[in-house]
């Protein structure tokens, strides 16, 4: 995918045409009006409160337990606790002893997972109605009836796959910062100063009987929210409940702690170096938590100050004064404190201390003048109009479980988010400027991060696991896993097909759960269409597409989508290009306005240019810095051959020399050789109906004509890939490698998907899949293992990407080679694996489909891989007749290890001599630099 850089914005130059007619946005109170989930809740005899939300859309079930548990309930010495018990309780409960995704996955469950924060640990799926019993009987089993199947082989797992995650996110270019963040604000023993992953040293400490105690002290009925949203009501809900979790006893009784706002006796300044391309700067102040009605004015005052496109920092560090290639500012509430974070990413050739003190004058002007009236009323629609999206999904990370679930365990009010809303809409400019002084006025703790070597922590040394002896799990008395019954398959919206007078197909679907308006016009170009002498031609006209047109500059994009709620890019992936909005309904005429004049009439300005040229280039560097983007960049080259158009893909935002060197007339020339009618199609899914919405684009795109002659592709021959070698790029220091695998496959393109995508699928295309099962759940060398089948237009490869402690890297090829030899010979797919892989498929695409955002996707690559709008509609009988010998056959006919391709990213120190038995050839290259990489041109 092409990297899409949101905060490159930069001033345009209005130039003589006519302007579109304005259309007035929908109030926002309108819009709030509209953020609606009734609930009817009871509780247990054993104090698990229960909320049920009826949603009727769709035959699904977003199932959510909430766990009044978090990192801030960890005593000193047993930090990563209660992260590490979300992952033990992953791992089988005494009546369902395997991992707890299998069952889920045999109902065809999709949005199954489970997080950990400093307040509080969830769980939660959103499973077919057939299979609510099943979740509950699984969710139950392990609130009450887990500690027998928690063993000590378990525990050092889990123990190592959570050391890996840690890892993982240390290894990242500014990764160190999430410790600098608490421990900066909160003193020692404060509850929130330690993060919730824990140290290396509490997680090996850990004990098998201090975990059991853990759950003991935490995970009872009486600790717990269970939500169920979705095709149910409290009726129906009550007697299932009661069946599966109403013999669990309570537990001990969650006490929050005692936890203060702190205010530094004095400003505090520190600076880290790390492995960056740019240098960061913070400024950061604890402030109340999300009870505390200061939290939702600091939100919006925030989002004025650094999270709006057009906020005070990006017009003025970003936009016009050209010292920063990218801001933000947020307030991170948590329940009982919050943190208050500015940062800007300095331009590569600005002195920091400059944009420092400018950063710091921007702040003090705002805390003396604060926010206007527009200002805030930007911030409230784009906040609402972003809660009626999330309100499409019942459950998963951020759906209408989720909303009542936190609202019930952090405020005791399932309806909170309400409250919450009323609040915002209520900030005015005096009661911002009042709150935001108030916090803001104290010592601040600021935190420089700066390109140069990062200094040697203990953290990032693994540990010697001691074998322990294995004790028995317990043999649960609870039954077999309720059957599913019947679950009815997938009715796809009905998709129709329709032109715009200048021979535009518009694809449409009707969507009506909430008043949204989602649309992609898709383009015949992509990557693959990158000038070959000037790659990032592409994607700086795509970014400059959305920094000014003809009558209007940057800012006033960006005001515009915050008054109508909507949003309005451009982005691409390897064969097309896009031009994507959503917008509430109400305000579809305005932003549809909007997307038409961005796509229609770029200005390209040259003051945009410079300054876009200026953050690609950074991006291009922060890329470079970053371990998996060092991979991303290498390995296509090797595996598409540098003549494909394809091979282009390694570019990632662009070769440095040929952006540097890019003229306005060579982004208009690409621009009118591929971003045109001919090349065009567009995809939408509303609540209104198509002869609103075929109106609505005829009047916007109908009149569009393309000028000059259209680009064209050149795939003259079909990717040769290099001959087997293991690519090791030296980044010194790193605690974790990562290994990326590739395979050109003789796939065409666009045969059917089924038996090879189960084929995929099984091998790594999931977490029961083999490779995750051995690398992270059997080994613990890894946080996760991906594999899996791409199509483009003219290339299907096979990927493997793996994560791995450094100290591991060999045997992990090893490892990886193994599995995939022993599947394509003489273990193929076994029939659990095949019955799992393929009634999921079935079951789930009900769940899978759920969204407007997962239709509009689902249209957009049917079209692509020249399918029948319908193709969803016969999936299930494709599936049923699928045979365990046409999935071996097609993996057998695709992947083949002997051709694999290795890239490495790690410690060559650590790593070479373990590649070196591994039978193949070793390069070994150096990481691109990070510092001083990304030096713009001249402004």
């Amino acid at each position: 995918m092409k990297f899409t850089f949101a905060s490159l914005t930069a001033l345009a130059v209005a130039l003589a045409a006519p302007a579109f007619a304005q259309t007035a946005p929908v109030p926002v109170a309108d819009l709030v009006k509209r953020v609606d989930i009734p609930y009817e809740e009871f509780r247990l005899a054993n104090g698990l409160r229960v909320i049920v939300h009826t949603d009727r859309k769709a035959p699904i079930v977003g199932v959510a337990v909430w766990y009044d548990v978090g990192s801030k309930h960890e005593p000193k010495g047993k930090t990563g606790f209660a992260h590490l018990f979300e992952h033990l309780m992953f791992n089988g409960s005494e009546n369902s002893p395997g991992e707890f995704f299998e069952p889920l996955k045999e109902v065809g469950a999709t949005d199954y997972n489970g997080t950990t924060n400093a307040d509080r640990t969830n769980y939660f799926q959103t499973v077919p109605r057939a299979a609510l019993e099943r979740a509950l009987f699984l969710e139950s089993d392990r609130m009450g009836y887990l500690l027998g199947a928690v063993t000590q082989a378990k525990l050092d797992e889990q123990r190592g796959v959570v050391q890996n995650e840690k890892r993982q996110g240390d290894n990242q270019p500014y990764g160190l910062l999430r410790y600098k963040l608490t421990e900066g604000l909160f003193p020692e023993g404060h509850p929130y100063r330690h993060s919730t992953i824990g140290s290396m040293a509490d997680l090996d400490a850990a004990s098998l009987e201090d975990v059991k105690n853990w759950f003991r002290q935490y995970y009872g009925p009486n600790n717990a929210v269970l939500v169920l949203a979705g095709d149910i009501d409290a009726a129906a809900a009550r007697p299932l409940v009661e069946k599966y979790f109403g013999a669990i006893k309570k537990g001990p009784q969650t006490v929050a702690p005692k936890v203060t706002v702190p205010t530094l006796a004095a400003a505090k300044a520190e600076v880290m170096k790390d492995r960056v391309a740019v240098t960061r700067l913070y400024r950061m102040w604890a402030v109340p938590g999300m009870g505390d009605a200061d939290s939702t004015v600091l939100d919006a005052s925030m989002g004025v100050l650094g999270g709006l496109a057009s906020s005070r920092l990006d017009n003025a560090l970003v936009r016009k004064e050209k010292l920063a290639v990218s801001v933000g500012a947020f307030n991170q509430s948590l329940a009982q404190a919050g943190m208050l974070v500015l940062s800007v990413d300095v331009r590569p050739d600005v002195d920091p201390v400059v944009a420092g003190k400018r950063l710091d004058e921007i702040v003090a002007d705002y805390l003396k003048n604060g926010p206007t009236q527009d200002e805030l009323e930007r911030y409230k629609t784009r906040t609402a109009a972003s809660r009626i999206r999330g309100l499409e999904s019942v459950g998963g990370f951020g759906g209408k479980a989720v909303t009542l679930a936190s609202g019930a365990l952090y405020m005791n009010d399932p309806g909170f988010y309400k409250k919450d809303l009323a609040r915002l809409a209520a900030v005015t400019p005096a009661q911002a400027l009042t709150v935001t002084a108030k916090w803001l006025s104290r010592p601040v703790y600021s935190l420089t991060i700066e390109p140069g070597q990062r200094a040697a922590y203990a953290e990032a040394a693994a540990a010697v696991k001691k074998p322990a002896a294995e004790d028995t799990p317990v043999k649960g008395t609870r039954g077999a896993l309720p059957a599913v019954a019947e679950v009815k398959d997938i009715d796809f919206p009905a998709v129709t097909r329709t032109r715009l007078s200048n021979g535009i197909e518009l694809v449409y679907a009707q969507r009506d759960a909430v008043p949204v308006t989602q649309a992609v016009i898709s383009f015949d170009a992509g990557i693959a269409s990158d000038v070959p002498t000037a790659l990032g031609t592409e994607g700086m006209a795509l970014s400059l597409m959305e920094e000014g047109t003809r009558t209007r500059d940057s800012i006033a994009i960006a005001e515009a989508q915050e008054r109508l709620g909507a949003g309005v890019g451009t982005g691409s992936s390897a064969d097309r290009a896009y031009v994507s909005m959503q917008t509430p309904s109400p305000n579809l005429a305005g932003s549809l306005e909007l997307m038409a004049d961005i796509t229609r009439n770029p200005a390209f300005a040259p003051a945009d240019l410079e300054r876009v040229r200026g953050q690609v280039l950074a991006q291009i560097a922060q890329v470079k810095s970053n371990p998996t983007g060092l991979a991303l960049m290498a390995m296509p080259p090797l595996l598409y051959g540098k003549e494909s158009p394809y091979a282009k893909t390694a570019a990632i935002g662009g070769d440095e020399a040929a952006v540097k060197r890019l003229t306005r007339d060579d982004l208009s020339a690409y621009y009118k050789a591929w971003i045109r009618p001919e090349k065009a199609k567009i995809f939408v899914v509303s609540d209104r109906p198509l002869a609103e919405i075929k109106a609505a684009f005829e009047g916007r795109f109908g009149d569009w004509k393309g000028e000059g002659a259209a680009g064209t592709k050149a795939f003259a021959a079909k990717a040769t890939q290099a001959a087997p070698k293991i690519l090791l790029i030296d980044r010194p220091d790193s605690p974790q490698s990562i290994i990326y695998a590739a395979q050109m496959t003789p796939v065409d393109p666009f045969a059917d998907p089924v038996a090879l995508g189960t084929a995929s699928e099984v091998l790594g295309g999931d977490f029961l899949s083999r490779l995750n099962m051995d690398l992270r759940e059997a080994k613990s060398w890894s946080y996760g293992v991906r594999g899996g089948i791409s199509r483009m237009e003219h290339a299907v490869p096979f990927t493997i990407t793996a994560p791995v402690q450094a100290d591991k890297t060999g045997p992990a090829i090893e490892a990886i080679r193994l599995q995939v030899r022993d599947y394509l010979s003489s273990r193929g797919v076994t029939r659990t694996e095949f019955d799992r892989s393929t009634v999921s498929a079935i079951r789930k695409m009900s769940g899978q489909y759920e969204t407007a955002g997962a239709v509009l996707g689902a249209m957009q690559s049917n079209d692509f891989m020249r399918r029948p709008d319908d193709w969803q509609d016969g999936l299930a009988k494709k599936y049923r007749a699928l045979t365990t010998g046409q999935v071996d056959a097609a993996a057998r006919g695709a992947i083949d290890p002997n051709r694999f391709i290795w890239v490495v990213v790690g410690d060559a120190s650590k790593v070479r001599p373990q590649l070196d038995s591994l039978g193949l050839p070793v390069e070994v290259v150096p990481a691109a630099p990070a510092a001083g990489a990304a030096k713009t041109a001249a402004n």
